[in-house]
């Protein structure tokens, strides 16, 4: 039996499964805020993800949007402390992305955002009120999620239209 096989298994779950923990929820580098920052600095979700009107993909901010107002520190909190600890290192915060399309699907922010006037909070839930990071997807981003949706906006569930 060739034994790279064996090897190759485990070190692509390792890979896969990143910062998930054993309850399924991954751990964040920084515990941010969302409520804080739409309540007090008046973001909106298109302040910080950028992408999610005119891209494919939604951007997850980083050092070079956050050190627009955190270059240096504005309170005394830990956490804020560890965000321009990597903005003067200018080292990117390692964000796990949770919220993933599988890669045999074809997925557009755009296309749903813009086009199809869906809300973020369909997919995301109440981030507007949320005091700590995403440790776990919302919903399962799956084929049933996905059709329901089509489904009931009225919109094609043609094979094609997702699958390329």
């Amino acid at each position: 039996m060739n034994h790279w096989k064996l090897l190759t298994i485990p070190a692509f779950l390792l890979f896969f499964v990143g910062g998930c923990s054993d309850s399924g929820r991954f751990s964040q580098p920084i515990a941010y805020n969302h409520k804080k920052h739409i309540e007090e600095a008046g973001l909106g979700c298109f302040d910080c993800h950028t992408g999610a009107q005119t891209h494919q993909k939604a951007s997850i901010p980083n050092i070079h949007f956050c050190k627009n107002c955190h270059e240096e520190a504005m309170t005394d909190s830990k956490e804020e402390e560890k965000l321009v600890g990597f903005i003067k290192k200018n080292e990117l915060i390692p964000w796990v992305q949770v919220h993933r399309v599988p890669d045999h699907a074809y997925f557009s922010h755009r296309r749903h955002v813009s086009l199809g006037k869906i809300a973020c909070q369909d997919c995301h839930g109440d981030v507007n009120n949320m005091t700590l990071p995403f440790t776990k997807p919302h919903v399962s981003i799956n084929m049933e999620f996905c059709i329901r949706c089509h489904e009931s906006k009225q919109v094609t569930t043609d094979c094609a239209a997702c699958h390329r």
